[in-house]
């Protein structure tokens, strides 16, 4: 959520106006993601999920068990796991009758298109230039942290 909190800030009204909502989705208590995105200076909607099961039944959080097993099912298959969260997107429809249901997710690198910086990095000749940190995002920073 750190990077992709500022691709959510632009203008939502065409996606509201195809009956279409972003939201996003943290474990974090409530009060915890209201204090993030004050600091940050976001206004998207973001809900929490702390004390459901939410995260774990779309396979984006894991438990401490298949931590300490050190594999869990991600991005539709087994994979080595080493951390509680992983980064996805998943699509509900809610039909006429008020019945919700899950149509679409996504997970890792499939979630890049909501990533707009990745999508201007992949433009220049240097590309996102990854391949010397530890990870492919090291290079993030909190907007007040650069």
């Amino acid at each position: 959520m750190l990077f992709l909190g500022r691709q959510f800030q632009w203008d939502r009204d065409p996606l509201n106006h195809r009956d279409v909502t972003l939201t996003a989705v943290s474990r974090a208590p409530l009060a915890k993601v209201n204090a993030y995105k004050k600091r940050m200076g976001w206004s998207f909607p973001w809900v929490s999920s702390y004390g459901s099961d939410f995260n774990l039944d779309y396979r984006v959080s894991f438990t401490p068990e298949q931590i300490a097993e050190g594999k869990a099912y991600y991005n539709y298959a087994v994979r080595p796991i080493d951390v509680s969260d992983e980064q996805g997107i998943s699509v509900f429809c809610k039909n006429e009758n008020g019945e919700v249901f899950h149509t679409y997710s996504c997970h890792g690198r499939g979630i890049d298109m909501v990533n707009g910086a990745y999508q201007f990095l992949d433009l220049v000749p240097k590309g996102r230039d990854e391949d010397h940190f530890e990870f492919s995002m090291d290079w993030v920073r909190r907007h007040d942290q650069y």
